[in-house]
């Protein structure tokens, strides 16, 4: 049950599945989405604007505080599957959110490609943060 009357960071729980299975990244501290669209706008001759947005994926990004090598490996296999000529698997995320009202609500990402887009600094004794970005065919609620 949620304990607000809206959502927060903890009401989420993403589960990503590569290739080679589920990948646990570990310390999952930030998620975003977000809808890419492509706009589409007409000018009647009666001086009339219309109007739409066509869906062409979704984009995003996880931020992580490294606490195994799961993203850096999931990435690393991926890279290697291009320079071994192999095409590349696409993931399947998925997104549970608790509702305020106790519900859950899932959303699944489709044919979803990461980039290790920060593999993160090292420095003395703080902590290394990363970042994953993602780019998804869809999303859509199961």
């Amino acid at each position: 049950m949620a304990l607000t009357n809206f959502s927060v960071g903890r009401d989420t729980q993403l589960v990503v599945m590569g290739p080679a299975g589920r990948v646990d990244l570990a310390h999952v501290t930030g998620f975003e989405a977000r809808q890419v669209t492509q706009s589409v706008r007409v000018s009647r001759l009666d001086g009339t604007p219309m109007g739409t947005e066509l869906p062409k994926g979704w984009e995003g990004s996880f931020d992580l505080e490294r606490g195994n090598s799961a993203a850096d490996d999931f990435i690393a296999a991926a890279e290697q599957q291009y320079f071994n000529g192999t095409i590349a698997t696409p993931g399947t995320m998925y997104q549970y959110v608790t509702e305020t009202d106790g519900s859950t609500s899932t959303y699944q990402y489709d044919s979803v490609t990461f980039k290790l887009a920060s593999a993160g600094q090292w420095k003395g004794d703080a902590s290394v943060k990363q970042t994953l970005d993602f780019f998804a065919s869809r999303r859509r609620r199961v």
